[in-house]
């Protein structure tokens, strides 16, 4: 970590104490200022002023700025993909009716939910998008709250399970029996188990058969589908609207309301968000994600997911402590993932660690951004060697049991050269932001596509067919005089809010 400000004094005779090198009656001991230095990382020598300034310009370029165009964009696309998924639901009625999606800020690769990414083709912002988001869309779901919530974990590792749909009615097995394993017992029975890849294939063909029949008949305004890629179990759709370029990883999960036995001594523990947040908030339920275990079977295993109280968490952490990781994130991300081992969400993992371990005052600090990077490298860094880290929400999982000890070391040597040279590091992550930010900005200069019809749009058609436009239309006949804009908060683009001078609704 840093070393700490060596404080300017006189030394005297009876100040030496039990200096092996000093004389008492040395002359030159008499009256000796010691000089005053800047605070350095005793690690690499970086200074710690240096280290906080590259975070904070990191942070003013990889964090966008939303302005009133890209804001419509984001609602545009936003409502084309529910609009889609409303049209896969009514394609086989497999879908709930009343669906609830997690929209998160940041991709699959960003590490905003636990899943494996040696599945998963690169994208890079810039290059392929300006925009990422992560939508959990319910395939089923568990949420009458007078139902226990039962897994079967018998066949698989911790934070893993089997699901069968002896849960459900006789309706919902007949809907999904296309997408099951089946297992016959002795006694004649038969249990049908939901199995993630067939529901990500099910989801995949839907999505394809819906987009497809939507543009054949385009309507103006409407994104271009840039492309739709199936990624393990993750289906990826970049949309064009306007000048952005925005990327929807889709997972199919199944929601439950409540919290899993399985984590239960987790909530006995005491934790930074204690009298923050209501417990109710941060146990109003949880997933099952496609993604399994390395000794599983990918057929049937899901993993238990608590993105719904991360969102919730999040609003416990300091803003320095988050700069902090976001720039961490930018310094491991590519460096770490190949062979299969690091993802972000470990990252992530261990940030949550840190704010049950260190006091919140300490985290609460706007200058200490640097503390909190050099932390999480070091933190990150003893997992590798000792191959251990712990899921946050079920510690008796360890996240990197899986690592071989050639791969561990591997990465540990790879991030002791970001530990020793921190700053060249950063300064590498800014050029990239840097460079991403210019690819956007050089796709609008070429296009100023948001003053063109959409690619996929039929001249002829001059039916505007959007539910935004008509009720901004709608506030500025009913607020003459008055300033109206719409705001979308980066962090939760689940609905937009519409502000009239200085009041949101």
């Amino acid at each position: 970590m840093a070393a700490p400000v060596v404080a300017s004094r006189a030394g005297s005779v009876n100040s030496v104490g039990n200096s092996p090198t000093a004389t008492p009656n040395n002359p030159n001991n008499n009256n000796k200022i010691i000089p005053s230095y800047p605070e350095l990382d005793f690690r690499s020598g970086a200074r710690i002023e240096e280290l906080n300034k590259l975070i904070q310009e990191f942070s003013k370029h990889d964090q966008r700025e939303y302005d009133d165009q890209r804001a419509l964009e984001i609602h545009t696309a936003k409502d084309f993909i529910f609009s889609m998924l409303g049209m896969v639901q009514k394609l086989d009625q497999k879908l709930p009716v009343a669906n609830e999606y997690l929209l998160l800020s940041g991709g699959v690769r960003e590490g905003v939910v636990d899943m494996d990414l040696d599945e998963l083709n690169v994208y890079a912002r810039g290059t392929d998008f300006d925009l990422d988001f992560t939508l959990l869309v319910p395939a089923l779901k568990l949420h009458d709250r007078n139902q226990p919530v039962t897994l079967d974990m018998r066949h698989s590792a911790l934070c893993h399970s089997w699901l069968s749909l002896r849960l459900f009615d006789e309706g919902t097995i007949n809907k999904w029996k296309d997408c099951c394993t089946v297992v016959d017992h002795l006694n004649g029975a038969t249990n049908y188990f939901f199995s993630p890849t067939l529901v990500a294939d099910w989801f995949y063909e839907s999505i394809s058969v819906v987009l497809l029949e939507v543009q054949k008949k385009p309507q103006r305004g409407m994104p271009k589908v840039e492309k739709v890629e199936k990624n393990g179990t993750v289906i990826s759709v970049i949309l064009a609207v306007g000048s952005s370029r925005m990327l929807y990883d889709i997972v199919p999960v199944v929601s439950f309301k409540g919290w899993p036995a399985v984590a239960q001594s987790w909530l006995m523990e005491n934790h930074f968000w204690d009298g923050k947040i209501t417990e109710e908030e941060v146990i109003s339920g949880f997933y099952l994600l496609p993604a399994c275990s390395c000794s599983g079977r990918k057929e049937n295993e899901w993993r238990l997911s608590f993105a719904r109280s991360e969102v919730q968490l999040k609003k416990c952490i300091s803003s320095s402590l988050m700069q902090a990781y976001q720039a961490c994130k930018a310094l491991i991300i590519k460096l770490l993932s190949r062979p299969k081992a690091i993802s972000p969400y470990h990252l992530r993992s261990l940030m949550l660690w840190s704010c049950d371990r260190l006091p919140a005052n300490y985290l609460s600090q706007d200058d200490f951004s640097a503390h909190f990077l050099l932390g999480l490298i070091d933190d990150l860094q003893h997992c590798l060697v000792n191959k251990m880290c712990p899921n946050y929400f079920i510690p008796q999982c360890n996240m990197l049991e899986h690592l071989s000890d050639e791969t561990a070391m591997l990465h540990a040597r790879r991030l002791s050269s970001v530990r020793s040279d921190p700053a060249e590091h950063l300064r590498t992550a800014i050029e990239h932001a840097k460079a991403a930010n210019r690819l956007t900005l050089d796709l609008q200069r070429r296009g100023s596509v948001a003053s063109l019809p959409s690619p996929q749009s039929d001249p002829g058609d001059q039916q505007p067919d959007d539910r935004l436009a008509k009720k901004l239309q709608q506030l500025v006949t009913e607020n003459p005089g008055k300033s109206i804009s719409v705001f979308i908060n980066p962090d939760d683009v689940t609905r937009p809010h519409f502000r009239i001078d200085d009041k949101f609704f």
